[in-house]
């Protein structure tokens, strides 16, 4: 009854919204159009892991696929029953785990498998300020403290962005003007996901607090760093779209084993804080990038130095550069984290990659001292010699 009463009152605001369309244009709200054409049209009430197609994107291109080597005990364990009983009523996509380099488990379910491409949401933060260790390594950006104005002049106005550094964005304690939340139609990060021009909209807001003063999660820090990134690295010549350089740098390098995409708004830049889809063997790789500190296959793809950056925390006790921390749990990991339930999580301690994808994530749960270690316990379980 709930519900029926829920979809009313949703169908009742769909008909007032399209009734004010030429207002919401001309008032400058025309991405709640694109917004309900995208969510409430497709039987969505928020972005979801398939809506790629529904977006312009970047091919991000592989060559000579290396596919992950699986493990002798290779799915001899099954997932506890209670456990897959929630990942089914979750419409879970997958269920992985690499230990000691190699797919040690893995599961699909609600008609997901190996191939499928899912969007990251906001684990493509950690795959942005991954490109950002390489361009400084190359030099196409002077360190993690260069002033961003230095690429976004569009801030040497903004008394408090003036002073904001490349690695601030990254830590998420810029000081930049943001309110995260995904569920109302009026909130900027919904904006940022539906709008025309993400480097207008984002460039051309404010920054509100001094940076370095407090952490404050913000998906268009991020917009802003790939922003930065982009332009440091169209100067150099280096690249003309982060996908591509994605593609060179990792994606090639890393044999994935299939192209992947990222969502662009409607003037070609990638939205950096989130939408790279690809399956769930390329995020495993990604997570054991890290793990195994930049290194992949004896070729130093990101330097070591900067991936132990990126696990420390800095400002918090929970967030590295682009990367959620956990050293109180035991096993402490770090994590690429998103919408949804999106997770890679890396278990230093067994050498271990775990990563789950879906559509639902337990709605009562408190992520990093309960859904991450509930995985990581289930995949100790089934990696178990």
């Amino acid at each position: 009854m709930k519900m029926t009463i829920i979809k009313k009152l949703l169908i009742g605001l769909l008909i007032l919204i399209l009734a004010s369309v030429p207002l919401l244009y001309a008032t400058g709200y025309g991405f709640i159009i694109t917004t309900l054409q995208r969510t409430y049209m497709v039987g969505e009430v928020t972005a979801n892991i398939n809506d790629h197609v529904e977006f312009k994107t970047n091919v991000i291109a592989t060559s000579t696929p290396q596919e992950l080597v699986t493990h002798p005990s290779y799915n001899n364990k099954k997932l506890s029953s209670d456990f897959k009983q929630q990942l089914e009523d979750l419409n879970a996509a997958a269920f992985l785990v690499l230990k000691d380099d190699q797919i040690v488990f893995e599961e699909y379910f609600s008609g997901y498998d190996n191939r499928s491409k899912t969007n990251s949401f906001s684990m493509a933060k950690t795959v942005t300020t991954l490109l950002l260790g390489i361009a400084i390594e190359e030099g196409y950006v002077r360190d993690l403290d260069q002033p961003i104005v230095d690429f976004l002049p569009e801030f040497e106005d903004d008394p408090l962005g003036k002073t904001a550094t490349v690695r601030q964005l990254s830590l998420m304690n810029s000081g930049y003007e943001w309110d995260e939340q995904y569920y109302t139609p009026f909130s900027p990060t919904v904006q940022l996901y539906y709008g025309d021009d993400v480097s207008d909209f984002t460039l051309g807001r404010e920054f509100s607090a001094e940076p370095g003063s407090f952490w404050e999660y913000s998906s268009a820090s991020t917009e802003l760093l790939g922003i930065f990134l982009l332009r440091a690295l169209q100067k150099s010549g280096a690249a003309m779209t982060l996908s591509e350089y994605l593609s060179k740098k990792i994606w090639q390098p890393m044999g994935m084993n299939d192209d992947a995409l990222w969502h662009t708004d409607n003037q070609g830049m990638e939205l950096t804080y989130c939408c790279l889809n690809t399956n769930a063997r390329n995020y495993a790789k990604l997570g054991l990038l890290m793990l195994n500190k930049g290194n992949w296959n004896g070729q130093q793809l990101i330097p070591q130095a900067f991936i132990e950056q990126m696990v420390k925390p800095e400002g918090t006790s929970y967030y590295g550069l682009s990367t959620w921390l956990s050293d109180a749990q035991s096993p402490a990991f770090y994590a690429f984290n998103g919408h949804l339930g999106q997770f890679i999580i890396n278990v230093p301690e067994h050498n271990m990659v775990v990563v789950r994808l879906g559509e639902k994530m337990h709605p009562a749960s408190d992520v990093m001292t309960e859904t991450l270690p509930m995985l990581i316990n289930e995949a100790l379980k089934v990696s178990a010699d």
